[in-house]
């Protein structure tokens, strides 16, 4: 088996004006990247250097607050905002696999999205679509932060638009699946004052999982950490180059391709380099689709030779039972197939 690798693809053709080959060349990459790795490295973004710049002044400052203050942010588990503790989650309680220890995801991190009041006229609801909290000691955090939600919606909005192309559906395909769609930007920090944390075996950065939703667009440190299952049940530590985003595919892209497509699994290790904890931020973006979306298998992924691997099921549904394993507790017993993966890979 080659080894393994992140591919790099400038989608700057459907950014701007670009002609048709160049797009179709794009097409062609992700759709590979899509089928062998699930990940990819995405320049030609378009997103400004002074965006993502104000955005790590407005995390450092918001992570820099004293602890008391910051968990005045902590919203329900099922909200899915405002603020995280360190260990008060589990990722790998999101597809039914027991970690070391129950919540030791030693992560912090903060949460905002797209609230009902921003869809006049669709299904989504309170529930599903919950308002923000804003931070009231900071300054730079909220007007960064939105500023970079704007652009990082874009560019996934951009991507479903390469999607349908390469998933040879109608170009307003994903219109149907996300036009009020449940978005989420999630901010981590893995640098946290010394004592607050004790170093040890059962230590984990974020816990082995596959995101959510569709797609997934994922600013970063050059701080290793990030390592992404391969085919061969290996796990591979992957960086951003400079200037790129990480992107990722969800479940419901591997939901929608019947598997064609790959829903990745990957974790965080601490960056902890001879038992000092190295800096290291990021900014996920969680392009998850329309709550009362049914997601189930495209039928020209489905054949004889084939048959559907999922049945059918809506967003709400999926990302409710990954929440309450991750930020719950509660084991999420649907997820057979990505919890037989992180098993196997234990035994690599």
């Amino acid at each position: 088996m080659p080894a393994f690798t992140v591919p790099t693809i400038d989608i700057s053709a459907w950014v701007g004006p670009g002609s048709p080959d160049a797009r179709a060349a794009v097409v062609a990459a992700v759709d590979h990247a899509c089928r062998t790795v699930g990940f990819m490295q995405v320049v030609g973004h378009g997103i400004p250097d002074a965006v993502i710049s104000e955005l790590t002044e407005g995390l450092d400052e918001f992570f820099a607050l004293p602890l008391p203050a910051k968990k005045a942010y902590v919203r329900p588990a099922s909200e899915n905002r405002g603020y995280s503790p360190p260990k008060s989650e589990s990722l790998s309680y999101s597809l039914g696999v027991d970690p070391v220890t129950r919540m030791n995801d030693f992560f912090e991190a903060f949460n905002v999205g797209t609230s009902a009041a921003e869809y006049p006229g669709s299904t989504a609801t309170e529930a599903d679509y919950a308002e923000n909290t804003w931070p009231a000691e900071t300054r730079v955090f909220e007007p960064a932060v939105r500023a970079y939600y704007d652009e990082a919606r874009r560019v996934a909005h951009t991507l479903t638009r390469i999607f349908a192309s390469a998933l040879r559906v109608p170009d307003d395909f994903f219109d149907g699946v996300t036009d009020h769609s449940i978005d989420v930007l999630r901010m981590n920090n893995y640098a946290l004052p010394p004592g607050e944390i004790e170093l040890g075996a059962e230590l984990t950065g974020m816990g082995e999982h596959t995101d959510f939703g569709l797609v997934t667009v994922l600013w970063a440190d050059q701080v290793a950490g990030l390592q992404v299952l391969g085919q061969d049940g290996s796990w591979n530590d992957v960086s951003p180059a400079r200037g790129a985003l990480l992107v990722n595919l969800g479940d419901v892209a591997a939901r929608l391709t019947n598997d064609r497509w790959m829903s990745t699994l990957h974790r965080v290790k601490p960056p902890v380099v001879n038992g000092t904890i190295e800096r290291r931020r990021s900014a996920a973006f969680f392009h998850d689709g329309n709550a009362d979306a049914v997601i189930a298998p495209l039928p020209h992924f489905v054949s004889d030779e084939a048959p559907a691997l999922y049945d059918p099921v809506t967003v709400r549904e999926h990302i409710t039972a990954k929440l309450a394993g991750s930020r719950a507790g509660r084991k999420n017993v649907s997820a057979e197939r990505e919890a037989a993966r992180v098993v196997a890979a234990s035994r690599v």
